[in-house]
């Protein structure tokens, strides 16, 4: 087995999937797919976002939103539906959904464990976190248990002292899946999104992209909105992942033909 960038060996089989919200409130192929893996033999870990949920439910409550540069603007009171809708409700449909079609899967976030750590971003964002430090050592128990860790992402404070009942943050969830498959690490690291992959300043889509070519696209501002946090994530990943895949997820099945190789998309690494 190839050693990652990093020089360490990635964990035979386990596969670091990060879920777009096009899953997330119907039932998705992916959902079997990661079922369908798990069967076979191979250890998936899914992280999860859920950013258009917590704003319907912020739009019920009527409380504000506002975003900077993409990230959510997290106040306490903001905070506290954050927390109840990713590692509540979007966490527990999402394996519940796995479980009813007959795979194994616990359902935690970033505070379980001490799993993730983070320092705060910008005092101006309120509770939004950087993400600092991963403890892989709960997803190793649920692996090597036969589960598939379905993590929502939200983190602990890291500079909290012993004694202190500490605060979460709120994190990026591409940012949180690059750090884990990095930190376990991972074969692959895989994010499922609504496009076909990276596409190149003419739009053409760009099917390999080495650690230098990608910071060449962040760089010269030809990578923007929501792909810059994935790519960015690729090439934290690299330390310990020998390829990370940017792919078209809303695809039938498209984890099954990606783990197949028969999947389009950008490869980083």
């Amino acid at each position: 087995m190839n050693a990652g960038k990093g020089g360490r060996k990635p964990l035979a089989g386990t596969i670091v999937v990060k879920l777009g919200g096009s899953t997330l409130g119907s039932h998705d192929p992916t959902l079997d797919d990661l079922v369908e893996l798990q069967r076979r033999g191979l250890r998936p870990v899914v992280i999860h976002g859920g950013a258009n949920v917590v704003t319907d439910w912020l739009k019920r409550l009527g409380i504000p939103t506002r975003f900077v540069k993409g990230l959510r603007v997290t106040d306490a009171e903001t905070l506290r539906v954050v927390i109840a809708i990713l590692a509540g409700l979007v966490n527990k449909e999402l394996v519940a959904a796995i479980e009813a079609a007959g795979g194994r899967a616990v359902g935690l976030c970033g505070i379980d464990g001490g799993l993730l750590e983070a320092s705060v971003k910008d005092s101006d964002m309120g509770y939004v976190g950087e993400v600092s430090k991963v403890n892989p050592a709960p997803l190793l128990a649920l692996l090597e248990a036969g589960f598939i860790p379905v993590i929502a992402p939200l983190s602990l404070e890291a500079s909290r002292q012993p004694g202190d009942n500490g605060y979460v943050l709120n994190v990026n969830g591409d940012t949180a899946a690059g750090m884990i498959a990095a930190a376990l690490p991972a074969e692959k690291l895989i994010f499922l999104t609504d496009v076909a992959g990276i596409l190149g300043a003419s739009g053409g889509l760009m099917s390999h992209l080495s650690c230098a070519q990608a910071r060449g696209l962040l760089d010269s501002g030809v990578a923007s909105g929501g792909m810059i946090p994935k790519i960015e994530a690729c090439l934290a990943a690299m330390d310990g992942v020998r390829a990370a895949r940017i792919i078209d997820g809303t695809s039938p099945h498209a984890l099954i033909r990606e783990v197949e190789g028969s999947m389009v998309g950008t490869t980083i690494g």
